[in-house]
């Protein structure tokens, strides 16, 4: 059954990964993969109340990959991290099935309880590089946290999360791992867009007034910056 779940990881790999080529360099050079066969063992050991050696196991993983799985983190079927450092998995964590992370993501607790203190998250969950989710929360199914992203609640399943603290910005039903982070949505940038059409709408409507009673007012030497940061915040798009 291990070397069952070892086939299945390595299939993963090649699935969620395009750059993966050959075999021999999903075996020696993914250390993702490193970390989670050795999470298996640091696993069983505690599981069977051998927690020092659990934790040395899980240590010595750290080490030579670079991310950190808590042996007493539980994780599901075809979990992949892709490129893998600076990756946190804390003690309480479940991870359900098909889940994909990126690098940097810290799934933490803010607790000193000894009880249920990280993050559950379910199947089919992306989560991009540098994201952080805190606390005994719940990442519901196919939901997608983006990049840099900090998440203290409970997510629904299906949503998409971007921000600090993360904003549940659209809801989705596309069966899809990839997390396409450049077209994520972004409610902070979205709210200067508004203002700032908002501000143009009012004045247009100050200089009509202006206009019909013969004032008038020197010009706007705010309004190159204005529309400098507007050409930012569009990204190409018209404000």
């Amino acid at each position: 059954m291990f070397f069952s779940r070892m086939r299945e990881d390595i299939r993963t790999v090649f699935d969620k990964d395009p750059a993966a080529r050959s075999l021999p360099e999903v075996l020696f050079c993914y250390p993702g993969l490193h970390a989670l066969w050795s999470h298996y063992l640091a696993h069983f050991l505690w599981n069977y109340r051998l927690r020092f050696l659990a934790r040395f196991t899980s240590h010595i993983s750290r080490f030579s990959t670079g991310i950190e799985i808590h042996p007493g983190a539980k994780i599901g079927r075809r979990f992949f991290i892709d490129h893998g450092a600076g990756v946190v998995i804390g003690e309480t964590t479940e991870i359900g099935n098909d889940v994909l992370i990126y690098q940097g993501v810290v799934l933490g607790g803010t607790s000193l309880s000894k009880g249920k203190r990280h993050p559950t998250v379910g199947d089919n969950v992306v989560i991009g590089t540098g994201a952080v989710a805190l606390g005994a929360i719940t990442i519901g199914d196919e939901a997608r946290i983006g990049s840099g992203s900090v998440v203290v609640k409970s997510v629904p399943a299906g949503a998409t999360v971007v921000g600090v603290p993360g904003r549940v910005t659209e809801d989705h039903t596309a069966e899809s791992l990839v997390l396409e982070h450049g077209k994520l949505p972004d409610p902070v940038a979205e709210a200067i867009r508004l203002v700032l059409r908002e501000q143009d709408k009012l004045e247009e409507r100050l200089q009509e007034v202006e206009s019909a009673v013969g004032v008038t007012v020197p010009g706007d030497e705010s309004r190159e910056e204005r529309e400098e940061i507007a050409r930012e915040f569009s990204q190409g798009g018209g404000i």
